[in-house]
């Protein structure tokens, strides 16, 4: 593999330091949890009272000060009341579970704790250097480290009393990303014209389907792009997953280098219809603009590794972003032309590491589309008037390490085809981790998310906006970040939702890859 630029090579090691803390973090609560469980600590007389003060304190100063500068990251939801914990969807989906069990209690603590650590990470990384020295301490690394110590402190002080526990089970709930009152009085009235332009756009996009796939090889004008290191083998897939360790909660605990092999095996083929520079893809920086700039020389697929619940099973998702620097304005009535446009494409790996389904989204949450193999079926819509699950085509089973290759359209970077790989030569691309753009760079040493308090990319405003609203969705076409992608209009559905998969598929009957449907 192809070495990163620098500061993808930088945004790496940031990404190898941070995950360090993470689990020195997990390991710490790990520890914290399990002692308290068996003997909760009693606070002496004012001494560990007063430092649980001074901790809190520390967290209510920095939380003020990153409010203040307005580099809160939006990719995780803070937990009211415990100011060291975040939670997502995916680990929100144990907490009835991890609130029965202490050892899962335990491990789920650990999770919650490092999810708050990395986002920290960011926001003090983010933070001007204007808001340091903070409460005395001007060095971001001994801001970090106090951060770190206060939350060990009060979890030690917290996670082994009962009530607490009990308070935190009922508080970790990701809200969702709908306007509540919006969608209850007014998504009523407007479901008909609403399901009407849902069910045109299946059937353009059918149709597109259809005509990619009637094509007789890559039509003139499609650019061709793969993965630099692809050379991982079904063998060596199936050796990962043949002795997978995972957590108390059935969580993976893939290693670095598993990952690596993973994303290589996976890795899609992207074939691009190319008019243009909006075409072309790669990193984000931020230069002198409103929105975040894309570096079109280099072409990079940002990365990242996610999980979704199959009944009693945690399977792995390997998720590719691909951001192009604009979707072209088509005319004065284009309301979906507008800074930035991309295209995520995830694929959801059963318990023996071969793909079930793919499915793919742009970055605003738009166009979600489900790609299911033969290993798995799509289940009748629970409710008949709400977006269930758009599958424009199946896919025959596939090999482990076997990729598929996604076709793209020019101009709208609507995904027109997927098909499995023929292994045809192409431009090479290289991997930066989805993290990254937590913190890019921003001139003088300096670096600033790509999304807002939000979770929005600010300067990537749709037009539609203006029109889509009434659906509960705010700045709907707007750039988004992981975990607050609402992925419907008609009823409510988000990409990281845990249950996406098991709501929606089942597996056929000769499907290996998870445990049976429960009756």
């Amino acid at each position: 593999m192809r070495a990163l630029p620098n500061e993808f090579t930088a945004g790496m090691k940031a990404k190898t330091f941070a995950t360090g803390t993470r689990t020195a973090v997990f390991l710490l609560a790990m520890v914290s949890g399990c002692a308290t469980v068996e003997a909760p600590r009693q606070p002496g007389p004012g001494t560990v009272a007063a430092g649980n003060a001074a901790c809190a304190d520390w967290l209510e100063q920095l939380d003020a000060a990153v409010d203040r500068a307005g580099v809160r990251d939006a990719g995780a939801y803070r937990i009211p009341g415990f100011r060291y914990l975040r939670v997502d969807r995916f680990l929100a989906s144990f907490r009835d579970q991890a609130n029965d069990h202490a050892q899962m209690f335990d491990a789920w603590a650990g999770h919650l704790m490092a999810l708050d650590a990395t986002a920290r990470e960011f926001e003090i990384r983010n933070l001007p250097a204007r808001y340091l020295p903070l409460a005395g301490v001007g060095e971001r690394a001994a801001v970090v480290a106090k951060t770190q110590s206060c939350a060990a402190q009060l979890a030690r002080a917290e996670l082994g009393d009962a009530a607490q526990r009990e308070l935190i089970a009922a508080r970790a709930k990701v809200p969702d990303n709908y306007a509540d009152l919006t969608q209850t009085l007014l998504a009523p009235l407007a479901i008909i014209p609403f399901s009407r332009g849902v069910e045109k756009w299946h059937q353009e996009a059918s149709e597109m389907f259809r005509q990619t796939a009637a094509e007789t090889g890559v039509p003139a004008g499609v650019v061709r792009y793969e993965a630099a290191a692809n050379s991982t083998t079904g063998t060596q897939v199936a050796a990962i997953f043949a002795q997978l360790k995972t957590d108390a909660l059935g969580i993976p605990q893939l290693t670095v280098a598993e990952r690596d092999l993973l994303f290589e095996a996976y890795a899609p083929v992207f074939e691009i219809e190319s008019t243009g520079a909006y075409d072309r893809f790669g990193p984000l920086a931020w230069r002198d603009g409103p929105a975040p700039e894309v570096d079109t020389a280099r072409p990079v697929v940002y990365r990242r590794v996610a999980y979704t619940r199959y009944y009693d099973k945690s399977l792995v998702q390997l998720v590719y972003t691909l951001w192009f620097p604009e979707r072209p304005s088509g005319g004065a009535t284009d309301l979906l032309a507008g800074r930035l446009d991309g295209v995520v494409f995830r694929v959801t790996l059963g318990a023996d590491g071969v793909p079930l389904v793919y499915d793919t989204i742009h970055p605003c949450g738009c166009y979600h589309m489900f790609f299911p193999t033969a290993r798995i079926k799509l289940l009748p819509a629970q409710k008949p008037v709400i977006e269930w699950a758009f599958v424009p085509l199946g896919l025959p089973a596939p090999a482990a390490a076997q990729r598929v290759a996604v076709r793209i359209a020019t101009r709208s970077h609507y995904v027109v085809g997927v098909r499995a790989d023929t292994g045809a030569a192409g431009v090479a691309y290289q991997f930066a981790d989805d993290d990254a753009l937590r913190a890019l760079p921003a001139g003088d040493h300096a670096t600033r998310s790509a999304f807002g308090p939000d979770g929005i990319v600010p300067g990537t405003e749709r037009a539609e906006r203006y029109f889509f609203w009434p659906m509960g969705i705010d700045n709907s076409g707007a750039m988004r970040q992981w975990g607050t992608h609402a992925t419907a209009f008609i009823g409510r559905r988000h990409f990281d939702d845990a249950n996406l998969i098991e709501r929606r598929f089942e597996m056929t009957s000769g499907g290996p890859a998870v445990a049976a449907k429960p009756e």
